[in-house]
């Protein structure tokens, strides 16, 4: 009778993928990031470091990092350091001898399997002052802001990849489930990671739960416009009277827009239709190569511009009310300045969510931006060619590894367990590419030489750019703990929006992230918003006067839309006009295509 071996099936299974040429592609194309020197290291699945190679592993990567990025450590910081390191590693080893329990507090290290071995316990907390100590080393480096920026973030990537949790021979809980499950957990993780091998990223949900249109983006609605940027929606009243002026909703490019209608109890678009608003949305094209020639003038002149031609014929209102998220923010912006350089105004209001104007600070995606890395895309892609939606997805994962990364890692591959339906991670792996030269010019312009705050300095569709001539009343909003646009980034849009009637200009900020803190219905009752109805001239004044209040900052929202929304009138009972007519249901083709 033939035996179950666990560590013969593991030999066997790596000794068959280490020489697959898919494989080896994948892994190299995730061991880094760009212009990050030893970022995001995934794990070879046949090495299992030991804990002490794990820290030598970690000391020879910062080391190189250092080295590359040109940063200094000051020796006598290096010594204290040392000599901390060199005491707690002291005091941890003699517990270890006398059979101390080991607290190890980190979520990574939650489950039981952990602590009930004491090689496992001491292992995860060698571990943990590796990689304290490698932050210590970080924070203490000598360099210029975006190098030491660049530098801590690679040594966070390097310290997150090399968990004992992110390898099947240091994992306690892997093993145990191979063992219990007689080495099916092992086949189905190989199964689950040849899966994400073909489409070129990690699973984050059960993808077979969604579809687009059948329960997720189902708010109803006719397509009444398109061309090659854009479909255009209508969506259909959800009161019997609306304010006599629309709103335009302008989403990110590099995201589907059905993150503002996930579902019924948490889509923004339903609620403004609630409120009385007549809702139009923009559902970006997801590019391929008949459009690789597109820039960012075409986004503005051909996707912003003309929804808001649209959406003023078929109201008949000469101004209506303006909605950007994110990037989507940033081209509805500079759409206005285009067309206020024109002689026009169209925007009743302007609304901003996490919305970045002025790139003097622009968080952690700073590490991605310098002018090497901008030059090589540019020389690449930067007159014809795609940014491939699936390296913006990996670099805005490697933002939170051990969230969007090595979590799976764990428990698709190591544990063989599927990941469960989560919209909004369906959502999150659903992304779009990017025409090159449109994401050149937009990386140089904003990112590398924050241009666009400068009035006058940039031609966008024939016209210089100058926020401060857009002449609308504005609200904006940003996020607390929101890592892709700071919240202080945000605010900094007050100060070029209106500069000479600041008193037009109103600013919330809410709880949470980049997008948990958008989609919270007020229904829900979570979380709290800051508001201050003076503006300041720093974000760190305004906050100090600002008051705290409990749920949801969409009723704010809502009421500064009922103010410029023009009178009440009966709402429309049809879709488009004689002009404009019904192409198909929301939430049409364009949102469907996959990268």
């Amino acid at each position: 009778m033939n035996t179950f071996e666990p560590e013969a099936l593991v030999a066997a299974m790596m000794s068959q993928l280490k020489n697959q040429p898919q494989w080896q592609a994948w892994t190299a194309s995730n061991n880094s990031m760009p212009g990050i020197p030893g970022a995001f290291p995934f794990p070879s699945l046949n090495s299992f470091p030991s804990s002490a190679s794990i820290a030598d592993t970690m000391s020879e990567q910062i080391t190189e990092v250092l080295n590359q990025l040109g940063g200094t450590i000051d020796p006598q910081d290096m010594t204290r350091l040392q000599q901390e390191y060199i005491a707690k590693l002291t005091a941890l080893w003699q517990d270890m001898l006398q059979s101390k329990p080991v607290a190890l507090e980190d979520r990574r290290f939650k489950a039981p399997e952990w602590h009930n071995s004491s090689i496992h316990a001491y292992t995860a907390a060698s571990y943990l002052l590796n990689a304290e100590y490698l932050t210590s080393l970080a924070e203490a480096v000598q360099a210029p802001k975006k190098i030491k920026q660049k530098i801590q973030f690679s040594v966070a990537q390097i310290a997150d990849a090399l968990s004992p949790a992110n390898f099947l021979a240091m994992n306690p809980e892997a093993q145990g489930k191979v063992i219990a499950s007689h080495g099916e957990s092992l086949t189905k993780g190989m199964v689950n990671m040849l899966s994400d091998m073909q489409k070129g990223r990690i699973s984050q949900s059960d993808e077979s739960a969604f579809d687009v249109g059948q329960n997720v983006a189902t708010t109803e609605g006719k397509v009444i416009f398109e061309n090659e940027l854009i479909q255009l929606i209508q969506y259909k009243p959800l009161s019997s009277t609306v304010h006599q002026r629309p709103l335009l909703i302008v989403p990110p490019c590099i995201n589907k827009f059905y993150i503002l209608d996930l579902q019924p109890d948490n889509s923004l678009v339903r609620y403004a239709l609630e409120q009385g608003n007549t809702v139009f949305l923009i559902s970006w094209i997801n590019p391929d190569a008949t459009l690789a020639h597109v820039n960012w003038d075409d986004y503005v002149q051909n996707g912003v511009i003309e929804a808001i031609r649209v959406a003023q014929a078929i109201s008949g209102q000469e101004k209506i009310n303006t909605f950007g998220f994110c990037v989507g923010g940033t081209l509805l912006s500079t759409a206005l300045a285009v067309l206020a350089a024109r002689g026009e105004q169209p925007a009743a209001s302007l609304t901003l969510l996490t919305t970045l104007l002025d790139f003097e600070d622009s968080g952690i995606l700073d590490v991605f931006v310098d002018e090497i890395q901008v030059e090589m895309r540019e020389k690449t892609i930067g007159q014809h060619g795609l940014m491939s939606g699936r390296d913006l997805g990996s670099a805005f994962s490697s933002l939170r590894p051990n969230d969007l990364v090595w979590n799976y890692v764990q428990s698709n591959y190591l544990k063989g367990e599927e990941p469960p339906a989560f919209d909004l991670l369906y959502w999150n792996g659903d992304g779009t590419n990017l025409p090159g030269p449109m994401f050149c010019w937009y990386l140089r312009n904003t990112y590398l030489e924050n241009n666009l705050k400068q009035a006058g300095k940039l031609l966008v569709a024939g016209e210089k750019v100058d926020l401060g001539k857009i002449d609308a009343p504005v609200f904006i909003y940003g996020s607390r703990e929101d890592h892709i646009v700071p919240w202080t980034s945000a605010y900094a849009s007050m100060a070029l929006l209106n500069p000479k009637k600041q008193s037009r200009n109103r600013f919330v900020l809410g709880a949470s992230g980049h997008i948990a803190g958008v989609i919270n219905p007020p229904a829900k009752m979570k979380r709290n918003y800051w508001f201050n109805s003076s503006a300041a001239k720093t974000a760190q004044q305004w906050f100090d006067g600002a008051e705290s209040r409990p749920g949801s900052w969409w009723p704010e929202w809502s009421a500064f839309l009922a103010e410029h929304g023009g009178k009440k009138v009966k709402a429309p009972t049809k879709f488009g006009n004689t002009k404009y007519k019904v192409i198909e249901s929301a939430p049409g083709r364009y949102v469907k295509v996959s990268c």
